[in-house]
């Protein structure tokens, strides 16, 4: 496997998976990773039926416990780096930067999960409206979110929506958000903020990873260099999912490289 690096997973720590963080870590060493980030998922003011849910907050102290734990025990047969999924919105972008200065993070990844206070995940979302509507609220939410707040690393996930729209990606393309995309693909070159190529497109039912290959195409066309590659994964068996076609991927575009981070400075490695 030339890339051996999955740089977003997900455990008992983030509110939507019940993986064991070690049992997480032996399949990464199983399938021959030599890096896994774990970036648990911190949403603050994250919102379910109008009401306010902690559901997505993460017990740092107890997370990092945990992994320090395990990155000694494994320490001779894979590394592992201290990340965390911030789930961007532009009136928390206070508390956000708090958290992001709270501990000494290898990595952090900056995604688009609610949209004006409301999460795609859920069909109320696109009721009254062409998914191309509802796909251009979450581009211009994730702009708004991220000139915000622009102390992340990565962009993960870009065109996330997709995955839960009612025609998904079937109609979808790069060119009918081009120019909203183009705006937030600048930002992250001008600011040298990388982009995440997420292989969990695939396991929500896409012939893709989030985002599309056209604006992975494009971010490098704008300048962009830094590009991750995680699964995304929430159990075993999901690690290290995709990245073989992610290497083909970012090979074919033209990407010599991708990116490791660790103490929030990013490391190249050659595809």
């Amino acid at each position: 496997m030339a890339l051996t690096a999955d740089l977003h997973l997900h455990t008992n720590f983030s509110g939507d998976s019940t993986a064991k963080m070690e049992d997480m870590i032996l399949a990464g060493i199983e399938k021959g990773l030599t890096h896994m980030c774990f970036t648990e998922h911190h949403d603050i003011d994250y919102i379910t039926d109008g009401k306010p849910d902690d559901t997505f907050l993460v017990n740092v102290d107890s997370y990092l416990y945990e992994l320090a734990t395990l990155k000694e025990k494994y320490m001779d047969k894979i590394q592992i780096l201290f990340g965390v999924e911030l789930g961007v919105q532009p009136q928390i972008k206070k508390d956000l930067l708090i958290f992001a200065r709270s501990r000494e993070f290898d990595f952090l990844i900056a995604s688009a999960h609610l949209v004006n206070r409301k999460d795609p995940y859920y069909p109320s979302f696109f009721e009254g409206r062409s998914d191309k509507e509802a796909y251009e609220e979450y581009f211009k939410a994730t702009l708004d979110s991220i000139k915000a707040f622009h102390n992340f690393d990565v962009l993960g996930h870009l065109d996330y929506v997709v995955r839960y729209g009612k025609t998904k990606n079937a109609e979808y393309s790069y060119e009918q958000h081009g120019d909203i995309i183009d705006e937030i693909l600048r930002f992250l070159v001008e600011n040298e903020k990388g982009l995440e190529l997420n292989t969990g497109g695939y396991r929500a039912g896409l012939n893709a990873p989030n985002p599309c290959i056209d604006i992975i195409k494009r971010y490098r066309e704008l300048g962009g260099e830094y590009v991750t590659v995680g699964s995304d994964a929430h159990a075993p068996a999901d690690v290290a999912c995709g990245l073989d076609k992610a290497s083909e991927i970012l090979k074919s575009i033209g990407f010599k490289y991708y990116a490791i981070y660790e103490n929030r400075l990013p490391e190249m490695r050659i595809l």
